[in-house]
């Protein structure tokens, strides 16, 4: 018989499922990725078809057979993370209720702003450590149970993406500590707190929330069904991963026991953490913003601040001029200018505008909660080319970072970085400036799925415990340390305070400009249906 030397850990991002294969030891062996896609609306709906998820899930878990040898025969354990918050409803026989809202969705933003405006907020916050935000599955529930309650009738759980994946390997319906604690529960016990769930007014829906499973410690397994989909053998060990922002942490160093390190994930969203014991948290009611997620490991958890929008930033203003370029007869995709930005990042002046990254449509989370929040340029002139436009971009992650990690407290020590744009040495050169901070990148190709394969990993017994993981794991893939720019720095510690400025500034522009988009949108309606009730009727299909 062949030994059991393979940990499968899978993460389903927003966009693209990943199926990726490890030794024991956390070699990398082989990875399968199938796009996930999910479905926008104007009304601000961001909705992903559940059983298709599923489906893109066993996919990519059949596609990994073609890339490792043997594999059904050396798996020894799955594992499983995904996106954080929305909400994921199942109703009677496992079946889902409808699609899935997902955290771009940013229909639940007057819900959560009435929500957050109310005393009993205080004490969530107390608790969960965490800004309440339309991400969130405890605002989203919130806003369904006054607009479409129906939905919550018709639903007997309500998970997020991995649990209900977990659900399809497993025929378990739970959730992990993480996504327990930071929505409905309290990060010190890593339990649901019912002083949480009547802030949120949902007193009554508690039968929707599911058990905690702590994926270190307990595993279900393969369910027969789930085997003949996936091609991998019934019975084989499932660990629930927590949330995927605290899994790429883990498999990118954010816990490796040195002091004053921080880890910042540079992908389609921003995500910048430190590790600390959650005795060490230190909570400001003024403005509350951020997150408090549990590490898989007794007592840690992890402060963290996400920008909406890192480098969708980027990839906004890449697809500008990749339709411009196309307008004239030459197309172009915008993917293909990719490899440009460090081109012209050198031709451009640091420091000379200020960019405001918040792209999203559903405003921004981090340092600030506000669904009204917009991106934009400040200090244009005429001289200013494009490559000045894509510096200004750049740079406004980096100021986006240091003002998350300035809402936590002092700049790290050291910042470790992962996600697509770490590739980028520009980016890393601003993000080490604008930190003052040396940077280092995780080797690790996969982070994600690594830190959930890691929880699979401990709760395998394959290591006594998460640290004696981590160092096997994490500490050998990361690379040496590249220190700040004496220069950049300079130049990025004085214009911080004008990029802070403008942005506490700018908040009642935003929200006049809220107030006219909604204006404006009613009036369309409004004539639109004027427009119908104009119409003649239609001739009638039957004839005498």
């Amino acid at each position: 018989m062949a030994e059991r030397d393979i940990i499968i850990g899978i993460d389903a991002g927003t966009s693209v499922i990943k199926a990726v294969a490890f030794t024991l030891t956390g070699a990398q062996l082989g990875t399968s990725a199938v796009l996930n896609r999910y479905e926008t609306t104007p009304d601000g709906a961001a909705t992903q078809d559940m059983d298709r998820t599923w489906a893109d899930c066993a996919q990519a878990l059949r596609g990994l057979h073609d890339r490792v040898d043997g594999l059904a025969a050396r798996v020894a354990a799955l594992a499983v993370t995904g996106p954080g918050d929305g909400t994921w409803l199942v109703g009677a026989g496992d079946r889902p209720v409808g699609d899935a809202w997902l955290w771009l969705d940013a229909r639940a933003a007057k819900t959560t702003s009435d929500l957050a405006t109310r005393p009993a907020n205080a004490a969530r916050f107390t608790a969960t450590g965490t800004a309440l935000n339309t991400c969130q599955m405890g605002a989203q529930m919130a806003h369904m149970d006054r607009h479409c309650p129906e939905l919550l009738d018709r639903a007997e759980v309500a998970l997020h993406c991995k649990d209900w994946l977990y659900l399809n390997l497993t025929g378990q319906r739970a959730t992990d500590p993480s996504e327990a604690a930071f929505t409905f529960g309290d990060f010190r016990t890593r339990a649901y707190d019912d002083t949480v769930i009547a802030a949120l007014g949902l007193e009554h829906r508690r039968a929707l929330l599911p058990p905690i499973v702590a994926g270190t410690q307990v595993t279900h397994p393969l369910t027969e069904k789930a085997a003949a989909q996936t091609g991998l053998p019934e019975g084989t060990p499932v660990s629930l991963g927590y949330v995927d922002m605290v899994m790429t942490a883990l498999g990118a160093g954010v816990h490796t026991g040195d002091a004053g390190t921080a880890c910042s994930t540079i992908g389609s969203t921003g995500v910048h953490m430190r590790a600390v014991t959650s005795d060490a948290v230190t909570l400001t009611q003024g403005q509350q913003s951020g997150y408090v997620i549990c590490l898989p490991a007794p007592h840690m958890v992890t402060q963290v601040q996400t920008n909406m929008a890192a480098t969708l930033n980027i990839d906004w203003a890449l697809r500008m001029a990749a339709d411009l370029m196309s307008e004239t007869g030459h197309p172009h995709d915008y993917s293909d200018l990719v490899s440009r930005i460090d081109g012209w990042m050198a031709r451009s002046t640091p420091g000379a505008l200020l960019y405001q990254p918040y792209i999203s449509e559903v405003g921004e989370r981090g340092p600030m909660v506000n669904s009204n929040a917009r991106a934009g340029f400040i200090g244009l002139a005429q001289h200013h080319c494009f490559p000045d436009l894509m510096r200004a971009v750049v740079e406004g992650l980096g100021m986006a970072a240091r003002d998350c990690y300035a809402e936590m407290g002092e700049m790290p020590s050291e910042l470790r970085i992962t996600g697509g744009a770490a590739r980028s040495r520009a980016l890393r050169a601003v993000l080490s400036a604008c930190t003052e901070a040396p940077v280092r990148v995780s080797q690790r190709d996969e982070a994600g799925a690594a830190g959930c394969a890691m929880m699979a990993a401990v709760a395998i017994y394959a290591y006594p415990d998460m640290q004696s993981c981590i160092a096997e794991w994490v500490t050998p893939l990361l690379g040496q340390p590249e220190q700040p720019d004496a220069d950049l720095t300079r130049t990025y510690a004085a214009l911080y305070p004008t990029y802070r400025a403008a942005r506490q500034a700018l908040t009642p522009i935003w929200d006049q400009l809220a107030a006219h988009r909604h204006d404006s949108h009613n009036r369309q309606s409004e004539t639109n249906e004027r427009s119908l009730d104009a119409r003649p009727p239609a001739a009638s299909a039957g004839g005498s």
